[in-house]
């Protein structure tokens, strides 16, 4: 034999071997790559003639989810906003673009130019008569009394005035809700701001939310700025404890470098 015969087997053999190989690897049926339509109705060829090419199939582009349409623009007119304190309160009860209609408002509780302005994205659950009168409140409560503010010295305020489900912040600070915040905590002039929900009000703000909130230090608004702290919502401190001392460790840190007094 020469050197070509050393696998000197049958073209039968070799075939039988490959389809052997295959088959142990899972494969026993052929594929072809040309598209096929299954669906068509079968059209018997007239006798003599070949059986025409099947149509190819028709390319559709992919389906998409239709995108939520934009928010509605939020107290569009700007001329109607309140320009004094006192007035806030009712006009945020009573616009109509602020909250769904016939949902259950909340009023901002507290002073002018209050010590501590707390600012939450939207009214808890279970509050009763009043903003931060639930369970939230009454962690809310524990800390201040920690932090040694009386509770009359704090203005506890909203985002949204309302609870609705699953608010776009990102959308609703597009269409002008983050301008009315900015208003609203011109208007109040506290001394220092804790905002508890720091992803959903720095959306509403239109921050990147990549950013670290932990490093933030103010809340600009529309003439000015004011020191600020940006915490984890409060229902997200009461199912994790061990994250408070995370927010009161920060708090300090702001007493003794004079952001805040003791």
């Amino acid at each position: 034999m020469g050197p070509l015969d050393t696998n000197d087997r049958s073209l039968g053999q070799a075939l039988e071997a490959a389809l052997g190989w295959w088959a142990e690897a899972g494969v026993d049926m052929a594929f072809v790559d040309a598209p096929q339509d299954w669906l068509a109705a079968e059209t018997p060829a007239p006798a003599g003639k070949a059986a025409p090419a099947l149509p190819p199939v028709e390319q559709r582009p992919p389906r998409v989810s239709a995108q939520p349409a934009a928010a509605p623009p939020v107290a569009q007119d700007r001329a109607a906003w309140p320009e004094k304190f006192e007035d806030f309160a009712p006009w945020w009860l009573a616009e109509p673009s602020l909250a769904p209609k016939g949902a259950r408002r909340f009023a901002p509780v507290g002073p002018r130019s209050a010590e501590l302005m707390v600012l939450v994205p939207m009214p808890a659950e279970d509050d009763g008569e009043t903003l931060l009168s639930g369970r939230t409140g009454k962690l809310l409560d524990a800390m201040i009394a920690a932090m040694g503010i009386e509770p009359a010295a704090v203005y506890r305020a909203c985002a949204l005035p309302a609870r609705i489900a699953l608010p776009d912040w990102a959308g609703l600070g597009a269409a002008g809700l983050g301008d009315v915040l900015k208003r609203h905590v011109a208007l109040a002039e506290p001394k220092r701001m804790l905002v508890f929900g720091r992803g959903d009000i720095l959306a509403l703000l239109g921050h990147d939310s990549a950013q670290n909130a932990h490093h933030l230090r103010a809340f600009n608004h529309e003439s000015g700025s004011i020191p600020a702290g940006f915490e984890y919502d409060l229902e997200t401190l009461l199912a994790k404890p061990g994250w408070k001392s995370g927010v009161w460790q920060r708090w300090l840190d702001a007493v003794a470098d004079g952001a805040v007094s003791a």
